[in-house]
């Protein structure tokens, strides 16, 4: 429309966090069809490309008429004394900046591919030169969100060798401990390379972190671990089982903990104050908080293997 508003959103947090702001875009557009024109300035222009609801950084920046806006998701901080999900922190947002009501019109980030995309040799298929069904694994962490960090992987991936193939991934510039027995693409794979890895997977497999987002995205099934730190209803998407224990520990029994890191590292960060810190610790090999400790190896091998048994994935 000739009276569009002219928005560019700008959103620096990580790729995880990016993702989720799509869907608030998407729903910008459909519930006010021609009522806006969409930039954004974020840390992942990848996870925009062929996104039918958004025009070039570039192009905004020189019209003088488009305003600035930061996108935050403060409704995270209601997500333990409300139903809420992540995907409408930013609606929310948009909402409180517009003055107008923005709903979540979809229950997934929105990601596109273009059709030549779609039609690509898959990156696995380029090692192994044959077709290949795999999940994508994200055994790792940032370090400061340690907390995050499960135990059972390695265990996981030799329980289902020979029935399931993992492809292990990461940035090399977070803590990503290498698997054994997995395809190795740790720290080879910029942000739209992983986007087409998901798209060929048969599912994920990883904690709290972007890739669950990116497996939702792009409708895969998921098992993710949870644990306490965040509530069930601030993550839970269709196709994914989460691993959430929130209320069987004294440490989250009201409610999620929310905690950064499971043992001080020494490094002077925020993270590393009392009150970020896990209360509840198990010394393994690598700590981990013990809502994560009681999610066994055994659990998460036996939600794999559910959705080849349910039918939803065939061998």
């Amino acid at each position: 429309m000739p009276d569009a508003r002219k928005l560019i959103l700008v959103n620096k947090l990580s790729p995880g966090d990016v993702a989720c702001m799509t869907a608030a875009v998407h729903s910008l557009h459909r519930f006010y069809p021609g009522r806006f024109v969409t930039a954004v300035d974020t840390t992942c222009p990848a996870l925009w490309e062929h996104n039918p609801d958004v025009v070039s950084l570039e192009e905004a920046t020189k019209d003088g008429s488009f305003e600035s806006i930061p996108m935050h998701y403060n409704l995270i901080n209601a997500s333990n004394q409300r139903a809420v999900h992540v995907l409408d922190g930013y609606c929310d947002h948009l909402e409180q900046v517009l003055g107008q009501r923005v709903p979540l019109l979809t229950n997934r980030p929105m990601i596109y591919l273009s059709n030549e995309e779609t039609h690509w040799l898959p990156q696995v298929e380029e090692i192994t030169k044959r077709p290949t069904k795999y999940w994508v694994v994200n055994a790792g962490v940032k370090s400061c969100y340690t907390a995050k960090q499960w135990h059972g992987y390695q265990e996981v991936v030799d329980a289902l060798q020979g029935r399931v193939q993992f492809v292990q991934i990461g940035k090399g510039e977070h803590t990503h401990p290498p698997l054994s027995g997995v395809f190795d693409l740790r720290g080879q794979t910029d942000d739209r390379q992983l986007i087409r890895l998901v798209y060929h997977a048969q599912g994920v497999l990883c904690g709290l972190t972007f890739l669950m987002h990116l497996g939702a995205a792009l409708q895969k099934p998921a098992v993710i671990l949870a644990g306490g730190r965040e509530g069930r209803q601030w993550n839970t998407y269709p196709f994914q089982v989460l691993f959430s224990n929130v209320g069987q520990l004294p440490c989250c029994r009201q409610e999620a903990c929310w905690k950064s890191r499971t043992i001080p590292l020494g490094d002077g960060q925020e993270q590393d104050q009392p009150d970020k810190l896990c209360t509840s610790p198990v010394m393994t090999p690598v700590p981990v908080p013990r809502c994560m400790a009681l999610i066994t190896p055994q659990e998460v091998t036996r939600a794999i293997l559910g959705f080849y048994d349910g039918g939803v994935l065939t061998p």
